[in-house]
């Protein structure tokens, strides 16, 4: 390794906006199991479709219709 090393011509990352963070969130069994299926169909990992669904109700500003029985 060098000493020292020059990064005065260096530019922002331009992905850094794009990065994916980690977290946990618990989902029920058949949720999962409805994306896992849609993963298989669609030939994308689960995780991603969950992202991109998630990302698209973000979006468009979707908002929870909840009906208590």
């Amino acid at each position: 390794m060098r000493d020292h090393y020059d990064f005065s011509d260096s530019k922002p990352n331009p992905y850094a906006s794009k990065l994916k963070k980690q977290v946990t969130i618990r989902l029920d069994e058949d949720t999962v199991a409805y994306f896992k299926q849609m993963s298989e169909r669609q030939g994308i990992p689960y995780q991603s479709l969950i992202n991109l669904y998630l990302r698209d109700c973000a979006a468009s500003h979707r908002d929870l219709k909840m009906h208590w029985q």
